[in-house]
């Protein structure tokens, strides 16, 4: 079964009334997780992208004081998974201001977590990826905002 394209479901969603959009997007809530997540996101935090951001970031600290540093293969693991929450919350705001943000305290941290990028090339690569995005991401954005975020980036 092909789905269906996104302007074919808008011009239906169009025609429908606001009860049965109500239940398909609790239907949708229902089946995933990530689903739910947005909406929560859309509904309750996007109106102060600021709380959210401080959230996040806390979010993020307490998974670096969590981690598991005794191998370097659960270290990976470990920043592997924030990462894939990171991106997440980036898709969740869609904006590049947040997604340099949050790039930057990820990478801060884990300078100032000490993990050891020189031990791993692949912890390595992966810091390296991140600082390419950053810079992406700052590519767009105003140069004054460029530059405060540079300046608190630790490298």
């Amino acid at each position: 079964m092909k789905p269906s394209s996104i302007s074919e479901i808008k011009k239906d969603l169009e025609k429908r009334d606001s009860n049965e959009l109500l239940e398909y997007c609790l239907r949708l809530a229902r089946h995933k997780k990530e689903n739910k997540e947005l909406l929560a996101f859309l509904l309750f935090e996007s109106d102060d992208i600021p709380v959210y951001l401080e959230n996040v970031k806390q979010e993020i600290e307490q998974q670096f004081m969590e981690m598991n540093k005794s191998n370097i293969y659960f270290i990976k693991k470990s920043v592997r998974k924030m990462l894939r929450s990171i991106n997440k919350y980036v898709r969740f705001s869609l904006s590049k201001q947040t997604e340099a943000e949050l790039l930057i305290h990820f990478c801060n941290c884990l300078i100032n977590h000490s993990i050891p990028l020189k031990k791993s090339r692949q912890l390595m690569n992966l810091y390296e990826s991140q600082l390419k995005k950053i810079d992406a991401a700052l590519s767009t954005l105003h140069p004054d905002l460029q530059y405060d975020f540079k300046k608190q980036l630790l490298t």
